[in-house]
């Protein structure tokens, strides 16, 4: 498994999956800026914006190498300098407040031939919590988990729900997903070819899980009061990747191109002072179900 095919292979997803957002949204294109790294490396940022659907997204591919610094070697326990790191990152903010944001990662680190992981996942951030639609994300997630070890869902799930919570509001940041990191044959019992498989289909599952989701829901009616309220979670949705994020984090300490690392940004947030919800209403549940360990699948 050499580290410029893992490259070619999540080029060439970043490929499929910004031709089917561009069929999906129907309005808007890609607009494409490559870009190089001081140190070694770069990538191709894609930028879809004011589109009919998507208000704003990015679909990122980077290959980046050279030395590793040394907040990073603290973190990773390591002491090799000379690092590849390689993936496909997106984040979709809609337009509609009842079409979620989605966020998905893949990526592949090595420092050398023992020190070397696969890491990513996709998680959903619905505005507004809707139980069927949450139940089918998860179930498709699930599908492509069980393809590989019926282990992966119900553990990368769990941690998804560690990862995407929002520790000073007490609130995850959404339905979460799954989420994996540092995957190793050591650490799963699954080969590397089918560690680096699961990714790719992972990736390929995107389009599929977020078409559905987007054309249940494109087309509802909606007012000023959701969309203040969508720009209320979009607030969260920027808190979370400031403070908590560690790829906003490695993306920053390794030199990064910041346009790039924050493209996961909204157009627009709003932070309301002790926002409360009206009990009983569809604000009010959301947050009701933006907890850990929900068992989403039984919806």
């Amino acid at each position: 498994m050499d580290k410029q095919q893992i490259a070619e292979r999540y080029k060439t997803i970043q490929d499929s999956i910004c031709s089917a957002l561009e069929v999906l949204d129907g309005g808007a294109t890609f607009a494409e800026e490559l870009w190089q790294r001081e140190g070694g490396g770069g990538g191709r940022t894609r930028i879809i914006q004011q589109g009919n659907v998507i208000e704003r997204g990015g679909v990122n591919f980077s290959a980046v190498h050279g030395v590793l610094p040394e907040p990073v070697k603290k973190a990773f326990t390591v002491r090799d300098e000379e690092f590849f790191a390689t993936g496909v990152s997106i984040v979709i903010h809609p337009h509609n407040p009842f079409v979620p944001i989605i966020h998905m990662n893949i990526r592949y680190f090595e420092l050398n031939e023992n020190i070397r992981w696969f890491g990513g996942g996709i998680d959903l951030t619905p505005h507004y919590v809707q139980l069927g639609d949450a139940s089918f994300f998860h179930q498709a997630l699930k599908a492509v988990c069980d393809r590989y070890s019926p282990v992966f869902y119900p553990d990368f799930k769990a941690h998804a729900d560690r990862y995407f919570f929002i520790k000073h509001r007490q609130e995850t940041r959404g339905i979460g997903g799954v989420f994996y990191d540092r995957l190793t044959p050591e650490k799963t019992g699954v080969a590397w070819s089918d560690i680096f498989e699961f990714s790719c289909a992972l990736g390929n599952e995107f389009v599929p899980i977020y078409a559905e989701l987007v054309n249940r829901n494109r087309d509802k009616a909606f007012t000023e009061q959701h969309k203040q309220w969508q720009y209320l979670r979009r607030g969260r949705y920027v808190e979370f990747n400031l403070v908590y994020d560690a790829g906003t984090k490695f993306g920053l300490e390794t030199n990064g191109r910041i346009e790039s690392i924050l493209m996961s940004l909204p157009p627009q947030a709003q932070w309301v002072y002790d926002f409360k919800p009206s009990p009983g209403s569809d604000e009010a549940f959301t947050l009701s179900m933006l907890r850990q360990g929900v068992d989403w699948l039984t919806y």
